[in-house]
């Protein structure tokens, strides 16, 4: 079953009941265990993807409190911004 096709499932629930209609109860009772396994570990990751960005703005909160507390700015940090180059070099740049 390709993903548009589980897309489309999801979206419509009339969809979901006429393919509810081709499985028997065995296979629809089996499905649900694996959603419900499926939905869990995606909860379990949100969760600790989550705690893992809170992680880092309390150190990032850290690292600015520091800097404020030394009398720094981020531009001391930082003498000059690096230039950006942008789109792709000419053909003929390498050739003397």
């Amino acid at each position: 079953m390709s993903s548009e096709t589980l897309e489309r499932i999801a979206r419509n629930k009339n969809v979901a009941r006429a393919a509810a209609r081709q499985l028997s109860m065995e296979q629809l009772n089996k499905l649900a265990e694996v959603i419900g396994e499926v939905i869990e570990q995606k909860q379990e990751e949100d969760k600790k993807r989550q705690e893992e960005e809170a992680l880092k703005e309390r150190k990032l909160a850290e690292i600015r409190e520091a800097i404020n507390d030394a009398g720094l700015s981020l531009d001391d940090l930082v003498s000059e911004q690096p230039k950006r180059r942008r789109g792709r070099p000419p053909k003929n740049a390498n050739k003397s």
